[in-house]
């Protein structure tokens, strides 16, 4: 049986970033991925400050900035009268971080550059296509179990196979929390926002009936697209939300000429606030979605995960070089309540802020948008919490 330092299980941009980062301590590190290929659909591509940090401590930064979009601004509009409420500047974080910016990369090419590496070192090895079934704990290690029948050992787990965790089940970890009763719809166009409307590329649209959120990305072409998310009706169905009439009529209300309604891919999904009751039991640790999912605005659930994924990282590197094991007890407590005090505190803030329905406190909200954007201390003091650097 094959013998391990440290198994990942799952090859998102989480697990892909834990792998890299303990092989380049150069401890030995397999990744196992149950798909045969990265799913390259729509899905999180926001990179907050710190985690360009991180990022580039791994020697990926500069393929990240060539293949993503560089985004220094975001904005808060007021969808139903077309007007900006707020914009906030990450220039105002010079001097707090060497990357004042986000930068759009889709997380996909995030987990295939990350694969790239590890499949060049010595020490490391992807298995895609190999879906894990289980596993036992012993006092001085892990054996995993797969579907192809290969057993595998290593000292350490770290499970980051997503939010329907295999590994969490068996752990027999409770995810607490609630599903929110509509779903988010993302529509992908190259409708050319910024240009037709003078938004930037992150924009948070409020509106009382139907919030948006838009986004551009680079695309795998380069060219770029953007991404329009919306919440759904409680009642729409998935047949009604998908339907070409109701997608185009989606973006009339966000100001699309009839005759650029054209659209390259739907994605609808439902919306979670979860967060596992534990991160760790014994040798196994939970990372990314395995251990907690929020809804989107503010795209910080991926960088939550990278974050994690590094610190962790960082205390198995420890032990595994002769420290105390009792250093990894840091992990659950310091990540859980983070996830829990800004994580999922922000982004159901976030998704208030937008949704607002009463008109007195929605212009509250707004009033005071507009003076933390013209408050220079204000204006900093939440840049840093939205970005995750205040508790990185």
């Amino acid at each position: 049986m094959q013998r391990r330092n440290v198994i990942v299980v799952g090859a998102g941009p989480v697990g892909t970033v834990a792998a890299l980062a303990c092989a380049r301590q150069g401890h030995t590190v397999t990744l196992l991925e149950a798909q045969q290929r990265i799913d390259d659909s729509p899905r999180a591509s926001t990179t907050q400050p710190p985690t360009l940090e991180m990022l580039a401590e791994l020697g990926l930064i500069d393929e990240y900035l060539r293949v993503g979009l560089v985004s220094r601004t975001f904005q808060f509009w007021d969808r139903p009268t077309r007007r900006m409420v707020a914009e906030f500047d990450f220039a105002r974080l010079a001097g707090e971080t060497a990357y004042p910016f986000v930068v759009q990369t889709e997380q996909h090419k995030l987990a295939n550059m990350a694969i790239a590496r590890l499949r060049a070192m010595a020490n490391a090895e992807v298995r895609m296509g190999v879906r894990v079934t289980g596993f036992t704990q012993e006092s001085d290690s892990v054996k995993v179990s797969c579907e192809n029948g290969e057993p595998m050992s290593a000292d350490y787990v770290i499970a980051a196979d997503g939010g329907r965790s295999t590994i969490r089940k068996a752990l027999d970890i409770e995810f607490e929390g609630y599903t929110w009763p509509e779903r988010f719809l993302v529509i992908t166009t190259k409708f050319d926002f910024e240009a037709a409307l003078g938004c930037c590329l992150r924009t948070y649209m409020a509106d009382p009936a139907e919030w948006t959120n838009l986004f551009k990305v680079a695309g795998d072409d380069l060219k770029g697209r953007w991404r329009a998310v919306y919440n759904t009706r409680e009642d729409e169905t998935d047949e009604e939300a998908l339907s070409d009439a109701s997608v185009r009529a989606r973006l009339s209300r966000i100001y699309v000429p009839e005759g650029e309604r054209d659209y390259l891919h739907l994605n609808l999904y439902a919306v979670h606030q979860r967060v596992a009751k534990s991160f760790r039991k014994g040798r196994v640790f939970l990372c990314g979605d395995a251990a907690h999912v929020n809804n989107p605005i503010g795209g910080l659930g991926l960088n939550c995960g990278i974050h994690e994924a590094w610190h962790l990282s960082q205390l198995l590197h420890g032990v595994l070089t002769g420290g105390p094991v009792e250093v990894l007890d840091a992990y659950e407590r310091t990540r859980r309540p983070l996830n829990i005090k800004y994580v999922q505190e922000q982004t159901v803030a976030n998704k208030k802020r937008l949704e607002e329905h009463e008109p007195a406190q929605r212009e509250k909200r707004f009033d005071e948008l507009r003076a933390m954007a013209d408050d220079p201390k204000r204006h900093k003091a939440f840049l840093l919490r939205a970005s995750l650097l205040e508790r990185s």
